[in-house]
């Protein structure tokens, strides 16, 4: 699998950490040239290259996208991951939160995609893939603005695959469940008893724990390589079995 990413070059947004970060890291240790944008790429570590991008500002996005196409002679795949997150129901985000989320999250991932592009056409092995959520697929309690936002993902992944298909750019999703992330560790810092907070979410998930963030990564590699050259339009939910399995309740 190295020797498939030897001389290519991936771009992660949102790369600083987290599934950006444990992504970044393996496209590097496969053999390709990565570029990392994020808000704060200073502690980005080599051989991965940092640069500092905002997804809800176009020109950064623009600028930062040249420069890697620029220093490593093109681009082949696009990780869209950059994102936030938002919790509670329809009451509790007023209208400037919804309209920062769904900027960020959605609108962000248009914005790469447009820097994107014109390098990937060029590109024989160009591939996109998006980071959605199982929230896109699944009723969650108190995140109606976040699934709202990764509902659009989804769709956009889709309409992007049919897209582009015919221009030889592949366009994936993955849908992870609750990862260990440093989101989720000050989300459930914050929790009034942060150790049942996180039991709940192991237990939510059939496997019994969360995923993690490098197991993520596999799959958003797996779908951005050339070993995946006939998979588009695709899901790949990574999330311990909880899109799609319905355990019985253990015996007590």
């Amino acid at each position: 699998m190295s020797s498939d990413f030897d001389g290519l070059t991936a771009v992660v947004t949102g790369g600083a950490s987290g599934i950006g970060l444990a992504t970044a890291q393996l496209f590097s240790e496969l053999g390709a040239n990565v570029a990392v944008l994020d808000l704060d790429p200073a502690e980005v570590p080599r051989p991965l290259l940092g640069l500092r991008a905002d997804v809800a500002d176009d020109r950064s996005v623009r600028a930062a996208v040249d420069t890697a196409a620029e220093i490593f002679g093109g681009i082949d795949i696009l990780v869209n991951n950059a994102g936030i997150g938002a919790a509670g129901t329809v009451e509790d985000n007023d209208d400037d939160h919804w309209h920062r989320v769904l900027d960020i999250n959605v609108v962000g991932v248009v914005r790469a995609t447009r820097a994107a592009l014109p390098h990937l056409r060029r590109s024989a092995y160009a591939g996109i893939v998006n980071t959605c959520s199982i929230a896109a697929t699944a009723g969650l309690p108190q995140r109606a603005l976040y699934s709202a936002s990764k509902g659009a993902v989804l769709a956009l992944t889709l309409a992007m695959a049919a897209d582009h298909v015919h221009e030889g750019i592949r366009v994936n999703c993955v849908n992870p469940g609750t990862v260990d992330t440093p989101w989720v560790d000050r989300l459930l810092g914050s929790a009034p008893d942060p150790a049942a907070e996180r039991a709940a979410l192991n237990a939510r998930q059939p496997t019994g724990r969360l995923v993690s963030a490098r197991e993520v990564a596999a799959a958003i590699v797996y779908l951005a390589g050339p070993g995946a050259g006939s998979v588009t339009g695709t899901a790949l939910a990574v999330d311990g079995g909880m899109a799609g399995l319905r355990l019985r309740p253990e015996r007590q």
